[in-house]
C-alpha cells in the first residue's frame, strides 16, 4: 500500500514539472492581467510600426504615396496604445525616491 502511494505522488510530480512550462504562457498572461486584447493590441502595434519603418526605408516608393498610409498607420497606433490600460509595474525593490537622502562632509 504504501509503495502505491509513493509511485502515486512521482507520478503525479512528474506530470505536473511537465505540464508546468507547457502553462506557463497562459499563468503569464493571466498573472499580470494580460489577456487576449492586450496580445491582439500589441500585435497590431508592432504590425503597423513594421510597416511604417519598411515604408520610410524604401526609397524607391514615392513619397506622396507613402505619406498617407504613414500617417493613417500613426494614427490606428495611437488609437490603439489609447485601449491598453496602463502598466503597473512590480519592482523587487523600492524606489530610490523613497529613500533618506546621504549627506557627505
Amino acid at each position: 500500500m504504501t509503495r502505491r502511494r509513493v509511485v502515486f505522488a512521482c507520478t503525479v510530480l512528474l506530470l505536473a514539472v511537465g505540464i508546468s512550462p507547457a502553462m506557463a504562457h497562459q499563468w503569464h498572461g493571466w498573472h499580470w492581467g494580460h489577456g487576449g486584447h492586450w496580445r491582439v493590441t500589441h500585435g497590431a502595434i508592432y504590425a503597423s510600426e513594421n510597416r511604417i519603418a519598411f515604408l520610410e526605408a524604401d526609397p524607391e516608393i514615392d513619397d506622396g504615396y507613402k505619406a498617407p498610409i504613414i500617417t493613417r498607420a500613426r494614427a490606428d497606433i495611437l488609437r490603439l496604445r489609447a485601449t491598453l490600460h496602463p502598466a503597473r509595474w512590480r519592482w523587487a525593490s523600492p524606489c530610490c525616491y523613497g529613500r533618506r537622502p546621504i549627506h557627505i562632509r
